[in-house]
Order: structure tokens, then sequence, then C-alpha cells
């Protein structure tokens, strides 16, 4: 039985405590807050200590989820690894390359099980695109687009007065909300090689950071995309992903399956090929309407749920069997690698960015 406490009792802690609570194998023993009631309240509900000390927490726990302001990510997760404890931390791994790697280090040198949230990538229909796409089963990859077109209020943003900061935040719509699919457009493609972007504030007062941001992709086999993200798109439709090779086409929305259209003879036929034939492949679900209904787009916690407590069963499992879980620090890394460089470029007039 592997111990695991929950650090951060705020809008995610109450999601990571019931994901713990629905894995076998896995027990909640408490939750730790630098607010006193916010913890007290937290561990009353699920029956568990309370601790507002990260320290003492860990002299009784084996394994700790970590759900506070990104940019104390790596500072924390880097202290939680120095006492040998196991680590799932909420997405981004951090706001900055050189302390996500810190992070890894430490979670390599003391031989723990690291792992970052990102739960659409155990999601079945975003399994099966990522393995068409990376098996030829669309072709030769031509382009590949994520679309986050959310919508947040004002009165989000002034919740916490970590939100809309680079210190705490990172950045806005696309660091923040837009680095799940990011993460799945990048995976899906096979990694992105450069980028060119613009963001700004459109709508939002009293914030650092972007509501909207748009970037030109380039990915390493040399297919192209789009990557737009915002929080001003009221009243916030479904996150996107459309993907498309030389005889074949998917979209997915809400992290499900929409069109899948894969066919290299009907796209070699005539001058036009044969056309959009509406029929579903076989053994995936192919929905004929798309809704923002159990998405993000205006509740954040309409996408939480079911994934995140398999991310967390592959991640119990993996400290168990002494094994990497299905997502490392080094994979997390990568979408935050494509949001700061999009970053980058933006300052600098949209001018072409590589990934390091």
């Amino acid at each position: 039985m592997v111990k695991i406490g929950v650090i951060g009792c705020g809008a995610i802690g109450p999601v990571h405590c019931d994901a713990i609570k629905g894995v076998e194998g896995a027990k909640l023993v408490g939750v730790c807050d630098v607010v006193k009631e916010r913890a007290k309240a937290l561990a009353d509900k699920h029956g568990v200590k309370a601790y507002t000390s990260v320290k003492k927490m860990l002299d009784d726990v084996d394994a700790v989820t970590l759900g506070i302001p990104s940019g104390h990510h790596a500072k924390v997760g880097v202290q939680v690894a120095e006492a040998g404890k196991h680590l799932l931390c909420e997405k981004p791994i951090d706001v900055s390359v050189k302390a996500a790697r810190k992070l890894i280090e430490a979670g390599r040198r003391n031989k723990v099980a690291l792992t970052v949230v990102s739960q659409h990538r155990f999601a079945k229909d975003i399994r099966a695109l990522r393995e068409a796409a990376q098996n030829d089963g669309l072709g030769q990859l031509v382009a590949g687009d994520a679309y986050i077109k959310w919508f947040r209020t004002q009165a989000y943003y002034d919740s916490g007065d970590w939100r809309g900061t680079w210190k705490l935040d990172g950045g806005g719509c696309l660091m923040n909300q837009g680095v799940h699919y990011v993460d799945m457009i990048q995976w899906v493609m096979g990694g992105v090689k450069s980028v060119q972007a613009q963001v700004r504030t459109a709508t939002h007062e009293r914030i650092e950071v972007e509501d909207v941001a748009q970037a030109l992709v380039e990915y390493k086999n040399g297919a192209t995309g789009i990557i737009y993200g915002s929080t001003a798109v009221y009243p916030g439709l479904g996150e996107r992903m459309e993907v498309h090779g030389r005889y074949g086409t998917v979209v997915v929305e809400g992290d499900k399956i929409k069109v899948w259209e894969a066919d290299k003879e009907a796209a070699s036929e005539g001058k036009y090929g044969r056309g959009v034939q509406q029929q579903p492949t076989p053994n995936l679900q192919v929905h004929d309407q798309a809704s923002a209904a159990g998405t993000g787009a205006s509740d954040p916690s309409a996408i939480w749920g079911e994934q995140h407590r398999l991310q967390v069963e592959d991640w119990v499992q993996a400290i168990t069997d002494k094994r990497d879980p299905f997502i490392t620090g080094e994979m997390a890394l990568e979408p935050v690698k494509v949001i700061l460089a999009i970053y980058k470029s933006a300052r600098n007039g949209g001018k072409r960015v590589e990934i390091e």
C-alpha cells in the first residue's frame, strides 16, 4: 500500500484526493496547505490528517501529489524528491526550463517516480490518434492544429494573487489552460521544431499575461500547423485538435473523436479523391456533433475525474513496479518548451524560434 499525501488544498486538491481514493494499492493519509483552515476542511472531509508543514507530512508518507501555484512546483518538488518521496506534480512541471530540469534531475538522482499531470494522454481516442499518426495510419503527416478557445471571467483572475502573473502562473491562456492541448498536439505529431507567434492581453485587466495567443508551428517531421489559445472567447468552446495526413484526417474535440476519415485508395482516385464518406472507423466512436459540455471551456472542474484517476493509477503501479511512469518529467518538459518559445517569438515581433 502506497501512503500518499496531497500538498495544496485549493481547486485541484480535492480532485487529487478523489483520484487517490479510487486507486487500488493507494491510501490517502493526509493533506497539506499553508492555509490551516483549508487543510483542515479537506482533511475532515476525507478523514485524514491535516498538515501545514510539507516537511512534517513527508515523514508520514511514501509519495505526494502537488497542486500549488505553478511557479513553486520545482522548489517544493525538489524538497519532496530529496526526501526520497515519489511525486505526482500538477501541470506544468514548472514555469521555466531551468527549474523544471532541477526537478527532473532531483527525481532521477533520488530514484523517485516523478510524473506530471497530463491526463488527456490517458483518453482512449487520443491514444488511438497518436498511434495512427505515428504509425502511418494517416499517411505522411501534413498538418496538426490545436484550438483552445476558452473563457475565464475577470473574477477568476482576481480570485488568487498568483493568477495571471509571470512569476507564479508562468503565463496565461497557454501556460495555464492551454498546456494540456499543447502537449497533446506535440505528442500526437511527434514534437515541435519551431514556432512563430503573437500574444496579447485582449479583454482582461490586472493580469500580466496573455489571454489570446496564436502560433504558426513547424513540427520535427516537416508538417506545419496552428496553436491557438484564449481565455477571452465567450462562452467558451470545446478544445479541439485537427490532424491531417496524406490520406487521412482526424478531428478530436473534448477528447472524443468527431471525424476519422482515412483511406489510402480513395485519396488517390480521380482529381479530387472520393470525398468524406461519413462512415465511422471500425472500433472507434465517431461523434456527429461536438459540444463544450464535459470540457474545460467554461468550467474547469468539468475536465477533472476519471483520467486523473487513471494517471494516479499508473503512477502508483510505477512506484510498486519500480519503473518510470507513463508520463515522465522529461516528457512533461516538452510542452513547456513549446510555450516558452511562443512567448519568446511574440516578444521578438513574431520571429521564428527554434525549440531547444
